[in-house]
């Protein structure tokens, strides 16, 4: 017995093509077996392909046991995966087959590792060569980063491309110190195993334990031609340009990241869920680092008053941090110890509640007091009228007198979505609330002149809670008027103190902008900073971090991130703020603030991959749509879809990351 053998017919086509390509039949199989070129990278850059005969039912895991054997190199391989360069795609489904792949001869692939080094710019200042993972998404690469270094919510960080770096000259980058962790290995445990208080990859040797100690510790003062020489947004088409942002869903290698190319790890969110002093010593240095950059380099503005408390609290967190010894011992038995303590202390107090307080809980508060009110207007010189205001839930109405409070008011005011700035000088004796009311035609600005600190405090933190929707009844009322207490007291000056016990080198301008360097001589500085630093010698180290955190996030523009836009039916570019609770629509002519909309009020919003346009549903049949001119719209899809994941962060499962409903809020079509 003996098979028919079928004739074999070759096209003059098909003669041309397998010139260049070639492929060879079988016949009993009916299947084409052609060659593959491949690129073996640790064969070197001068070694040529290695090529491996195919079929195309062959596996991604088929091809590269071919390659393994035909490289004859003996070494670890489960690292490494197949490149498509035309593609720009890993091919990390070993399972599917070369047709199912869409790979033809003409192919251009790469066998590579997966995890390559990369240098990282970390807040402080500090470079890493470290290895990260080229092959995942850059959310799991930031994952892969934070676990080995110690820093918990990493979902609050992103990397992004250091923009400004284009301008320097060669030399200087040659000249950065790098702290090699190569030979650190990336962890597969979600909570690493601490030694000494530190992880224990890290207390390996003494190099290693001593860059941990400067990850979390405060670096000192950089000196202020250092600070002169870094770049500076001018305005906020410039600060809408240096977010050069990766995106969080694709790898390093499709965004064109390269082996040991420099990148920047920063916070992108500004919603710090759980930050606890006693796990948190690496993430909360760099928080207050970028902190700090953020004010020096004028990314945010402050006060003349604000500035010199941060001042004053930079010196005395650098002089803890060179005197104080670090203390990272924590035992975790403990830790669980002091916390059902604390729950336990919290039910006893509970339960000595009377009859008369719970009622009394159940009763809504008002506010009701004497306020000086002004509505600033064009061609007008009016100046603030006293009113009797009474604030209900989270609406402000105003009257005549407090005679008059019982019938109907001239006016009430909605909070709900409103902006909260202060306009305070405390040597002044100036205590405001400014007020930006949502209306049809843009933002109506009102100011409230309270008398003193304790009228001032309160209202302060009624307004900011209105502003959210919250009213007085929630338990933050107190701590934020307490936090408002504690911020005014630390802008008092004391004329009794003497400054001369301080420490005479304070290099002044290392601790303020330039702006106020230029505006101020040294020896005009010292006393301004030693003045406010009077009211925070006595405070720890984690405190002074603490404090000045809470004064960052209570300025104005804090954690805005700006993109340039044009809104559908406008003939002008404008400038979209984004805020961990809301968008910001900016005049980029004059920097106003048009309109404010909150994330608690969206319904929906969609973005039109094919135009590049947002457009968002809010209540009430509000819609906007705009499409944007300095970024992608894929970078303000990630910012909304992002902040509203932060949102639904809890205690209760805040050891658990939900990645999969990060991606489907932050990922677009390509999630779906």
């Amino acid at each position: 017995m003996y098979k028919r053998r079928t004739p074999f017919f070759v096209s003059a086509d098909t003669l041309e093509e397998t010139a260049t390509t070639p492929c060879i039949l079988e016949r009993g199989k009916g299947m084409a077996v052609w060659d593959l070129s491949v690129t073996v990278e640790d064969l070197g850059p001068e070694a040529p392909p290695i090529t491996v005969s195919v079929t195309s039912d062959l596996h991604i895991g088929g091809v590269i046991l071919k390659l393994v054997e035909k490289s004859q190199m003996k070494k670890d391989w489960s690292d490494h995966a197949l490149w498509w360069e035309q593609k720009q795609q890993w091919l990390l489904r070993t399972a599917w087959t070369l047709e199912k792949c869409g790979i033809h001869a003409d192919a251009r692939l790469t066998f590579m590792p997966q995890h390559k080094p990369l240098r990282l710019g970390l807040p402080n200042g500090l470079t890493l060569r470290l290895r990260a993972c080229f092959s995942g998404s850059v959310f799991r690469t930031v994952l892969g980063i934070c676990k080995m270094l110690n820093i918990r919510r990493p979902e609050e960080l992103s990397l992004l491309r250091p923009v400004e770096e284009k301008k320097k000259k060669k030399d200087k980058d040659s000249s950065e110190e790098v702290y090699d962790l190569t030979d650190v290995p990336l962890s597969s445990v979600s909570q690493p195993c601490l030694y000494n208080g530190m992880p224990a990859h890290f207390a390996d040797s003494p190099k290693t334990e001593k860059v941990y100690k400067m990850l979390s510790v405060s670096q000192p003062a950089p000196a202020p031609e250092v600070i002169a020489k870094l770049y500076r947004p001018a305005s906020v088409v410039d600060k809408a340009h240096i977010h050069s942002r990766l995106d969080s869903s694709r790898s390093l290698m499709q965004q064109g990241v390269q082996e040991n190319d420099r990148l920047w790890l920063r916070f992108k969110y500004y919603c710090f869920h759980d930050l606890e002093p006693k796990y948190d010593a690496v993430r909360l240095t760099q928080l207050y680092e970028q902190a700090r950059w953020a004010i020096l380099l004028e990314d945010i503005d402050c006060t003349e008053e604000e500035m010199m408390l941060f001042g004053a609290l930079q010196y005395h967190i650098n002089k803890l941090s060179l005197s104080e010894p670090q203390k990272m011992n924590s035992s975790p038995a403990m830790d669980d110890l002091d916390s059902a303590l604390q729950c336990l202390e919290v039910k006893l107090d509970g339960g000595e509640t009377s009859p008369q307080d719970m009622l009394a809980g159940l009763t809504a508060p008002e506010l009701n007091d004497y306020l000086k009110l002004f509505r600033p207007k064009r061609l007008t010189l009016k100046g603030y009228k006293q009113y009797w205001f009474k604030f209900k839930d989270d609406s402000i109405s105003y009257y005549k007198s407090k005679e008059e409070s019982l019938g109907e008011p001239i006016q009430q005011i909605n909070l709900k979505g409103c902006e909260v700035a202060p306009d305070v000088n405390v040597a002044g004796q100036k205590f405001c609330v400014k007020l930006l009311i949502p209306a049809p035609e843009g933002m109506n600005e009102v100011y409230l002149r309270c008398d003193n600190e304790e009228q001032y405090a309160r209202w302060m933190a009624a307004c900011r809670l209105a502003s959210k929707g919250t009213s007085l009844a929630d338990s933050s009322f107190q701590s934020e008027v307490q936090s408002i207490r504690s911020f005014l007291a630390m802008q008092q000056t004391n004329p009794n103190t003497n400054n001369s016990q301080a420490d005479d080198n304070i290099n002044t301008h290392s601790l303020v902008s330039p702006r106020y360097s230029k505006k101020y001589k040294a020896k005009q500085l010292a006393p301004k900073i030693l003045d406010a630093y009077q009211n925070v010698a006595q405070i720890s180290l984690t405190d002074a971090l603490l404090r000045f955190l809470q004064i960052w996030q209570s300025l104005p523009d804090f954690g805005l991130s700006f993109v340039v836009v044009r809104f559908k039916g406008s003939r002008k570019d404008e400038v979209l703020g984004i805020a961990p609770n809301r968008l910001i629509r900016i005049d980029l002519g004059v920097g106003d603030v048009v309109k404010t909309w909150r994330y608690n009020n969206m319904r929906q919003w969609n973005v039109n991959w094919d135009i590049r346009q947002v457009a968002i549903e809010f209540d009430g049949n509000v819609n906007i749509a705009f499409c944007c001119v300095t970024a992608d719209c894929k970078i303000v899809h990630e910012f909304i879809g992002g902040y509203i994941f932060m949102s639904t962060r809890n205690r209760e499962q805040s050891e658990t990351l939900n990645e999969e409903l990060f991606h489907k809020l932050t990922g677009g079509h390509e999630a779906l």
